[in-house]
């Protein structure tokens, strides 16, 4: 097995103070750390063993589980039922040999190195004697105040370079840390303080798994069976992970004879291929998400079971495929039992209504039944379901996210669209799924992207002209209506709410980063100094300035009375109400003035209204209301959330020392111009042609971008930046 090292977490009881490691290990497996270390230098041998079945326990196999030095330790945890994955030794320690006669095998044996001699014994070492090396520190540190000289993320990438084996990165490493280790060739990241110390490790997890994904291409293992006539099955799946952007792999569990009008035969291979097949895989690639599909049997079930219990992929989500649409059911009694055993493993089920009914054992007759059922299903397993409205009666078709875990609860309205090209809908929504929630994305906002992409992937079904019977999807179209190389979706078949949600979905990323921003939780919760303050308004004062030209240039050219005389009235605001508030902080004694402009601007506001002239003098009307919408919508959206507390509630407290300023977040007047400024865009877009349309999502993205380097700038040469 190909150890998933990406979220390294190295347990320090001091820095977890009263939270306790346990409880910190459990909220930081929640937020997707894919490794736990337990280390205790003060600790007795008895001590530890406590403390490896505590933790083993409340990891509940979502991550694997290595202990620092203690090789005894791990022995005795294991014997007592704990499931302790590996040990990590240090240079001193015993000896990588005896831990790999000890453990076995498939233990996963860490070892401590940062010199060329350290490389050198490595080499000497039989091949599979040790699975990676921690290499550090990055940067000093004080959780081990003995360390050697840093390496720096250039050291480290030249250890990398003649490491045999991967390479996770050690000591002092911070958020701000994660993408440049990666690209130096890291494995994965190790941390300490950022961790233990946190005020709430699952977001900060989150945010460590966010940036280290930034960018990267996951991988995605369907496991399912196949259909020769490309719709459904492994075929569509690997279609919907591309689509999507992630690097397809598949695993068959079964061989069918089947198209568009239907299934002529079933061939299960032996367990014993679909045991090969997995183990192939995943003893070369590091695996960040798996969909499973069609499982024939409970042996074939039972077989991914273990496999999943030994691999332990970060993102499970599993499509029950339990009742054909006919309402027969495909699997026998006791497959049907092991199957929802299965369930457990999941991250996130997608069963149909019929399938739901089976899993919960309850009634599915119509939307709040579905919901009941899904809340049931939900409580019972510990996962979170998807449930599908697509087989209901009328013109909706509903989906909602349930996860009574997390108190989650997520409904997502849209119109039926009339197709016959519905084969293989279910494959492709949940391998979409898997994709997206690898990349990073929370599940409420992966399941908005994949129902857009899907959506948008049925409309062009029929155009493919694919068989007599139910035709697949078009996985592609978004693809290649922007590429304009196909013309068979035309514009005015978009509507304007989905383009909105797409874009939503596509700064899914940036927002997140946005709320993990210094600044942005320093504001919140009151901490934020003057400084930083202060050169955040008056960057901003240089930015309004200019960007209300852009508004009137989008005044000047908008098609309609109405369009022109709001933006008209934005580019007025801004200078008029934005700017005198602006001032009341900055220059009160004076207004506005031409000493609320003398501020030098800094890389990111030039970097920022360069984007926007450009766009403004070199564009149409549909790219300059796409490029002016993130300030609108970004701005509104962070009010909303500081005012209803989710960033603590001192955010909404009168006494709160920047109140006046965060009221403006959330005004309702505000609010309601951006609302007319999302209709306004995202009706241009509608109204666009592909190409238009492709320019203008670019352009909306970029804005965003440049608004999160612009509420990062203020704490870039802060001590806490």
């Amino acid at each position: 097995m190909t150890a998933d090292l990406s979220l390294y977490l190295v347990t320090d009881p001091e820095l977890c103070g009263d939270r306790g490691v346990v409880e910190t290990v459990r909220q930081a497996v929640e937020g997707g750390v894919r490794v736990v270390q337990v280390r205790d230098k003060t600790a007795t041998e008895a001590e530890i063993v406590e403390q490896l079945i505590a933790v083993s326990r409340v990891i509940g196999g979502r991550a694997l589980l290595v202990v620092n030095d203690r090789l005894d330790a791990a022995v005795a945890a294991r014997e007592r039922g704990a499931r302790v994955d590996g040990v990590h030794l240090g240079q001193g320690d015993a000896s990588v040999r005896r831990a790999r006669e000890v453990l076995g095998p498939d233990a996963l044996i860490g070892l401590t190195a940062n010199s060329a001699a350290h490389l050198e014994a490595v080499l000497a070492l039989p091949v599979g004697t040790v699975d990676y090396l921690g290499v550090g520190v990055i940067r000093p540190t004080a959780t081990k105040p003995d360390h050697p000289a840093p390496l720096g993320v250039d050291g480290f990438r030249d250890f990398v370079a003649r490491s045999p084996l991967p390479c996770v990165a050690i000591g002092g490493v911070g958020l701000d840390d994660a993408e440049a280790l990666r690209d130096a060739g890291a494995a994965g990241i190790a941390v300490v303080s950022a961790l233990c110390a946190a005020e709430d490790p699952a977001a900060t997890a989150r945010a460590f798994r966010r940036r280290w994904l930034a960018g990267s291409v996951p991988r995605v293992l369907s496991i399912a069976g196949s259909d020769p006539s490309g719709g459904a099955g492994i075929q569509a799946d690997i279609k919907s992970i591309a689509a999507n952007g992630g690097y397809g792999m598949a695993v068959l569990t079964a061989l069918t004879a089947q198209n568009t009008q239907g299934v002529r035969g079933v061939h299960v291979p032996p367990a014993e291929f679909l045991r090969d097949q997995l183990d192939a895989v995943s003893d070369d690639i590091v695996i960040d998400a798996v969909k499973i599909g069609m499982l024939a049997d409970a042996e074939v079930i039972r077989t991914v079971a273990a496999w999943l219990d030994r691999v332990r992929p970060p993102i499970v989500v599993l499509d029950p495929v339990m009742v054909a649409t006919s309402g027969d059911r495909l699997l026998q009694p006791d497959a049907e039992r092991e199957l929802r055993d299965l369930l457990r493993r999941a991250t996130l089920v997608t069963p149909n209504l019929a399938e739901l009914a089976v899993l919960s054992g309850r009634d599915v007759g119509d939307w709040p039944e579905a919901i009941a059922a899904a809340e049931d299903l939900s409580t019972d397993v510990g996962v979170a379901v998807l449930v599908k409205g697509g087989h209901l009666a009328g013109n909706d078709a509903p989906d909602a996210l349930i996860d009574a875990r997390h108190g989650r609860r997520q409904e997502y309205s849209g119109a039926r669209i009339v197709t016959s090209s519905t084969h293989g809908t279910g494959c492709s929504l949940s391998s979409a799924l898997a994709t997206l929630l690898a990349r990073g994305l929370e599940p409420e906002h992966a399941v908005r992207a994949a129902r857009s992409w899907l959506r948008e992937s049925l409309r062009a079904g029929e155009a493919l002209r694919v068989g007599r019977g139910h035709g697949p999807i078009n996985h592609f179209a978004g693809l290649w209506e922007r590429a304009d190389t196909t013309s068979e979706v035309a514009a005015s078949d978009v509507p304007a709410s989905e383009v909105a949600s797409e874009w939503w979905q596509r700064i899914a990323d940036i927002r997140a980063q946005i709320d993990e921003l210094p600044f942005i939780r320093a504001l919140a919760d009151g901490s934020l100094e003057r400084e930083p303050f202060l050169s955040y308004l008056a960057q901003d004062a240089l930015y309004l300035r200019e960007y209300a030209r852009v508004l009137s240039e989008a005044a000047r050219r908008a098609p309609t009375s109405a369009e022109q005389a709001f933006w008209a009235h934005s580019a007025h605001g801004s200078i008029v109400g934005e700017l005198e508030l602006h001032a009341s902080w900055l220059t009160p004694q004076q207004g506005v003035s031409a000493a609320t402009f003398a501020a030098e601007p800094s890389a990111a506001t030039t970097a920022y209204l360069d984007h926007l002239r450009s766009v403004a003098f070199g564009g149409d009307y549909a790219e300059i209301v796409a490029a002016v919408l993130p300030c609108f919508w970004l701005y509104t959206d962070l009010g909303r959330r500081l005012h209803a507390g989710e960033f603590g509630e001192y955010a909404r407290d009168p006494q709160h020392p920047f109140a006046s300023w965060l009221a403006t977040y959330a005004d309702p007047a505000f609010e309601e111009a951006t609302e007319t400024a999302i209709l306004y865009a995202s009706g241009a877009a509608a109204r666009a042609d592909a190409a238009t349309r492709a320019r203008m999502s670019r352009v909306f993205e970029v804005s965003s971008a440049h608004e999160l380097a612009f509420f990062a700038a203020p704490m870039e040469f802060s001590p806490a930046g």
